[in-house]
Parts: structure tokens; C-alpha cells; sequence
């Protein structure tokens, strides 16, 4: 059994933001491998939406950002899933956007999402699929490679994307699917080949 997290906060306010770039993914996920018949349905006993395919799960945590890890850590623990077997995607600022990375261990990188999993897991033994959403630095100027301050970095990942973006997302969504696709039909090797 394959259990695939896409992280993001709940609710209208944030569904087009940057943060919830790995609900984006995990939605596309449930249309193409469910053939669009495919319902998520709210556990309240896992704090997440959840949606079965055969052996694949999908979850969508309900729990915001910081404590998502109470929510992976609970169906983690239902299903009995190895860490071999637990999918993160996630959105990450430190890459450009439109960029894909897949990862089996690690760290957070700052992300809280990922910190929270960590910490409730006790493990860093899992599968990201981090995409980029732009590197969240200043626009314009002699300091455009400068790192934002903490506190515009929170408002970056909780921006929407700008219109000049949009087709950037569309990619970003289109290739995150097609990355978890490839990783569950051809193997891990092969998806970190093709992405990485």
C-alpha cells in the first residue's frame, strides 16, 4: 500500500496559494487514477480527507501546515504503512518554480509541514516529492538574490500565484502528477532520473 500526503492548509482562503501546491497535485492524483469517480471523504478520526484507489491512499491533512504531522502520524499508524511506503508532496521555495525534486530522506529545509511529520514520525525515512514555487526572493534591484525575511517569506508561500504564473502552475501540478505516476509504475530510480 502506497499512503500519498499532498500538504496544505484547508479551507477557500488558502486553495490557490502557493502552500497548497501539494493539495493541487493530490487532487489531479485522485481525477486521473480514479477516472473522476474518485471522493474524498472526511475522517475526522485522521484529521484529513482521505481518498482510496486499490492500494493507494490519498490524504489530504485538515490540520494547517504546522501540525500536519498529527494527521500523517494517525493514518500512518492505521494503515500500518512503512516509511518506505508514505509519499510527502510539498511546495518549496528554494527552488525555482516549475522545478521538481524527489527525495527518500532528509531534512525539513525550513518547512514546517515537514518539520511536523519529522517530529511526530521520529523519522526522516520518507518520500518527497518537493516542488519548486519560486525562490521568494526580491524582485527586483541589486538585492533580487537576497532571501526574503522570515515574515515575507510566510506571506510568499501563502501569495497566490500571479497571473504572469499561471501556465507555470498548470506545469508545476501537470509535472508533480506525472512525477508520482511515474515514481509508483517505474520505480523510484527511474522517477529521480527523469526529475531530479
Amino acid at each position: 500500500m502506497k499512503l500519498i500526503v499532498g500538504l496544505g492548509n484547508p479551507g477557500d482562503k488558502y486553495a490557490q496559494t502557493r502552500h497548497n501546491i501539494g493539495f493541487m497535485v493530490v487532487d489531479r492524483l485522485a481525477h486521473e487514477i480514479g477516472e473522476a469517480t474518485l471522493i474524498w471523504k472526511e475522517e475526522e478520526k485522521h484529521k484529513a480527507l482521505v481518498a482510496k484507489s486499490g492500494d493507494i491512499v490519498l490524504v489530504k491533512p485538515l490540520t494547517f501546515m504546522n501540525n500536519v504531522g498529527i494527521s500523517v502520524k494517525s493514518v500512518v499508524d492505521y494503515y500500518k504503512t512503512s516509511l518506505d511506503d508514505l509519499w510527502v508532496i510539498h511546495d518549496d521555495i528554494d527552488l525555482p518554480i516549475g522545478k521538481i525534486r524527489i527525495r527518500a530522506v532528509g531534512g525539513s529545509a525550513g518547512h514546517h509541514g515537514i518539520d511536523s511529520i519529522m517530529e511526530h514520525l521520529k523519522s526522516d525515512k520518507f518520500l518527497r516529492f518537493r516542488l519548486g514555487i519560486g525562490r521568494g526572493t526580491r524582485a527586483t534591484g541589486p538585492a533580487i538574490n537576497r532571501n526574503l525575511h522570515h515574515r515575507r517569506v510566510i506571506e510568499f508561500v501563502l501569495s497566490r500565484f500571479r497571473q504572469n504564473e499561471g501556465g507555470d502552475m498548470k506545469h508545476l501540478v501537470h509535472h508533480g502528477t506525472a512525477a508520482v505516476r511515474m515514481t509508483l509504475e517505474k520505480g523510484i530510480d527511474k522517477a529521480m532520473n527523469r526529475y531530479n
